[in-house]
């Protein structure tokens, strides 16, 4: 069976369905695939994969970092409501376009090519994402590779890079437990050990003056892509092995960490401190921004990954059911690192004898500082920094491979007869041109670039095109032929709850939040650091150029067509001619008609395409345009 099916595969009755709407034309429906695109071999590859991608570094980096500086338990309400409203609706949303063409983030926009810029929106952004959270995966292997020693290099002061104002905790209190004179003005040597020698940032002036290229983080870099390189070489099928490890020995480690920091004295003082909620903090649009944002990186909605991992599946993968076990077990493991990081919190804050805010600088660095000083404090500390790290390694690889599937994906579905053939040579190629782009992160002021990329590369224009992609799908595709799309794959339509989060709620959320962030705008820093004007209006500028996509990918659709600017409109907006499920033995209902001498059902839009006949076809179009808009006036 599985012989037959890849030999289905490899020879499709209708090739055309992975062109564009400007390549489709006469065309040969015997035509062979230039390459096979591939499939997960099993249901448990996506799954894993799914977890993999959507538990990464964020969970540990980033959500213990965001609800540290917003308030706390505080940050926990806008982070389940987003997740309510906007993550589990979108997720499943996401899920099902690519499950149900089999195409990427481009071409899935066959769908409705007015809107095909969102896809190219999707691709800025994933791209610049993937630039620097491949930095954070090479300041990993630099923290794992100064784990193979006998002694951490930052479990003791009096070396190079520290300064008078270290302070070692075994030291931090004297024989009488009396504490020392201007304790609250030293810092630890995890502190001085993560700013003054990995990121040497007292080289650096500032964003305008990044300073010379750290070598020892440049070769770093370098080993990330080639191992994210070695990831993608042969696409989803060996890449569907590996999350097996990768996607399931970090909750081992996390496990272990969590238990050995909640037996540490202090360590509830931390955990208060996360769980108590400031709800003063709520009338700050900065938490609910972050809070939504941190649903966007944690589950990667509007990213295309999730997009590009289901075009994968097999036709009936119950996506559904996939849907609920990563978002909640995505929910729950950015909790249990919470309390695994605010429990070392409360056990710092308890020794250096200053209050848990005032523990640790807040930024990117957290999971650095924190983490490496509670390794100290474990017996074996090598030992636990290296499986620490090299969970940090795992977690973040598995993101980092689905950003550059996405893009590899994406690019390959639009031109499948010229680049498929030579996916790894373009892999590599794009692997190369992100390792150069990435060199300014190396430099002594390379946290202030990483600090910048990571405030706006996904913020508001992450914002626009979920919201775009959104109405999109349910307003101009329609909703009730949407739900007839899932109900063809899954057996089922889906309910009212996510009917009305993808027609009112999700979008109503998405557009409120971008608005209140325009008018509340806060401005950029890293610690006492405030970027200049300059920096500001680029970060800006690198948000609106991913909107600016947008409308130029509506301009391109309309020239494309014939008539008047309103019929361009329309014509631009309805669904390609071979939209619909990729393989011919899924295409059922209005996706498909049985032609006389034929021996098989080949696509009815394809067909009509080609040997002209429009009759009969337009009728039965304008007859399922009627009873769609008849139901969705309904609903209304």
């Amino acid at each position: 069976m599985k012989k037959l099916q890849g030999a289905h595969l490899r020879k499709p009755v209708t090739p055309d369905l992975l062109m564009t709407p400007s390549d489709q034309g006469d065309v040969d429906l015997d035509v062979d695939f230039a390459a096979d695109r591939g499939n997960w071999t099993g249901k448990l590859d996506f799954l894993l994969s799914c977890i993999g991608y959507c538990v990464g570094l964020g969970n540990v980096w980033r959500f213990p970092y965001r609800a540290y500086t917003n308030g706390g338990g505080a940050f926990l309400v806008p982070y389940f409501l987003m997740l309510a409203i906007c993550g589990i609706p979108l997720f499943f949303l996401e899920l099902s376009l690519g499950q149900f063409s089999s195409l990427g983030p481009l071409a899935v926009w066959k769908i409705s090519p007015l809107f095909k810029g969102a896809g190219a929106a999707m691709l800025l952004i994933v791209g610049l994402v993937a630039i620097y959270y491949n930095m954070i995966i090479a300041y990993v292997l630099f923290y794992l590779f100064a784990s193979l020693t006998s002694d951490l290099p930052w479990e003791h002061c009096g070396n190079w890079w520290n300064t008078e104002l270290c302070l070692e905790h075994r030291v931090s209190k004297d024989g009488n437990g009396a504490l020392p004179l201007n304790l609250t003005c030293t810092v630890s040597p995890s502190e001085e050990y993560w700013s003054r020698y990995v990121l040497h940032i007292q080289g650096s002036q500032g964003i305008g003056s990044p300073g010379e290229i750290r070598w020892n983080l440049c070769l770093c870099l370098l080993l990330a892509w080639v191992i994210v390189f070695l990831c993608i070489l042969k696409g989803v099928k060996s890449s569907g092995k590996v999350v097996y490890f990768t996607a399931t020995f970090p909750y081992l480690i996390l496990l272990m960490l969590l238990v050995r920091g909640v037996t540490l004295p202090g360590a509830w003082k931390g955990i208060q401190f996360y769980l108590t909620p400031q709800f003063h903090h709520l009338l700050s649009s900065k938490v609910w921004i972050e809070a939504a944002l941190q649903i966007f990186y944690s589950l990667g909605v509007g990213f295309g990954g999730l997009l590009t991992f289901a075009s994968y599946n097999t036709f009936h993968q119950n996506i559904y059911r996939d849907t609920f076990i990563v978002t909640l077990g995505n929910a729950i493991t950015s909790i249990l690192a919470g309390f695994a990081i605010f429990s070392v919190l409360g056990y710092m804050s308890q020794e250096l004898g200053v209050p848990v805010d005032q523990v640790a600088k807040a930024g990117p660095g957290l999971a650095f500082v924190v983490y490496p000083q509670a390794m100290t404090m474990l017996p074996l500390s090598p030992f636990w920094s290296f499986l620490f790290f090299f969970m940090l390694l795992t977690l973040g690889l598995d993101s980092q491979f689905a950003f550059l599937e996405t893009i590899v994906t994406a690019v390959t579905d639009e031109f499948p007869y010229y680049l498929r053939p030579k996916k790894a040579v373009f892999s590599g190629l794009i692997c190369v041109a992100m390792y150069l782009m990435g060199l300014i992160l190396t430099t002594d002021g390379g946290m202030y670039w990483l600090v910048l990329l990571d405030d706006y590369s996904a913020s508001f224009g992450l914002m626009v095109v979920v919201i775009t992609t959104c109405l999109a799908v349910t307003r101009v595709y329609g909703i009730q032929r949407f739900c007839r799309d899932i109900h063809m794959m899954l057996g089922f339509k889906p309910g009212l709850y996510f009917r009305a989060c993808w027609l009112f709620l999700s979008p109503a959320t998405l557009l409120a939040l971008l608005v209140y962030s325009i008018v509340k705008y806060q401005p950029s820093e890293y610690g006492n650091y405030r970027f200049p004007p300059w920096a500001e209006l680029l970060g800006i500028l690198m948000g609106l150029l991913s909107c600016l996509m947008i409308p130029a990918g509506m301009l391109v659709a309309v020239l494309r067509e014939e008539g008047s600017l309103w019929e361009r409109l329309q014509q631009a907006s309805r669904p390609a001619m071979d939209w619909g499920p990729s393989l011919e033995e899924n295409r059922t209902g209005m996706y498909v008609a049985t032609l006389a001498g034929s021996q098989s059902p080949k696509p009815l839009m394809v067909h009509m395409r080609k040997y002209g006949g429009i009759t009969s076809f337009e009728n039965t179009a304008i007859e399922v345009d009627r009873e769609i808009a008849e139901e969705e006036e309904s609903m209304m």
